[in-house]
C-alpha cells in the first residue's frame, strides 16, 4: 500500500474533517511558546484586533490569524530545518492575501514584548500590497 504523505503536504479544503480534527487537537496541545503568545494575543488584547489559534487555511493550519487583518503569526521550532517548505506555505498563504510574520520559539519565550511589539506595527501598516481595500475596512 503507497504511504501516504503527512497531512501538512496534502492539498485539502480548510473544512477537511481531518484537517479540522488536526486543528483541534493543536488547540489541544499548544507548544509553552504559543501558549505564551496566545495568552497575550486573545480576547483582542493586542490593539483590539481579534487573533484565532490553529486555523485552517486551505491545505495548512495557520498556528495564529487576524482574519480582519489578513494577518497571520507562525511560531516555529526546532523542527521547522526545512526552510523551503516554510517558504512554499508561506508563498501559498501570501497567495491568498495574507501576510505572515514568522517568530523562533526563543524570539517568543525570551522576547515577547518585541515580538508583540512587532506584530503590532504589522497591524497598524499597511496591508500586504495585493490586497484591494473592497471589503476589508480600509
Amino acid at each position: 500500500m503507497p504511504r501516504t504523505p503527512p497531512l501538512m503536504m496534502v492539498r485539502v479544503d480548510a473544512t477537511d474533517p481531518l484537517l479540522l480534527d488536526r486543528a483541534r487537537k493543536m488547540r489541544r496541545a499548544m507548544t509553552e511558546p504559543e501558549t505564551c503568545l496566545w495568552f497575550a494575543l486573545r480576547g483582542k488584547r493586542l490593539n483590539g484586533v481579534k487573533f484565532t489559534r490553529q486555523v485552517p487555511i486551505g491545505p495548512y493550519i495557520a498556528d495564529f490569524c487576524a482574519r480582519a487583518a489578513r494577518l497571520i503569526i507562525e511560531v516555529d521550532g526546532d523542527t521547522h530545518t526545512d526552510q523551503s517548505r516554510d517558504d512554499r506555505r508561506t508563498g501559498w498563504l501570501e497567495a491568498q492575501d495574507y501576510r505572515v510574520l514568522r517568530f523562533s520559539n526563543a524570539d517568543v519565550v525570551m522576547n515577547l514584548d518585541g515580538v508583540l511589539q512587532m506584530i503590532a506595527v504589522a497591524l497598524t501598516t499597511a496591508p500586504h500590497p495585493t490586497l484591494s481595500p473592497e471589503g476589508r475596512g480600509l
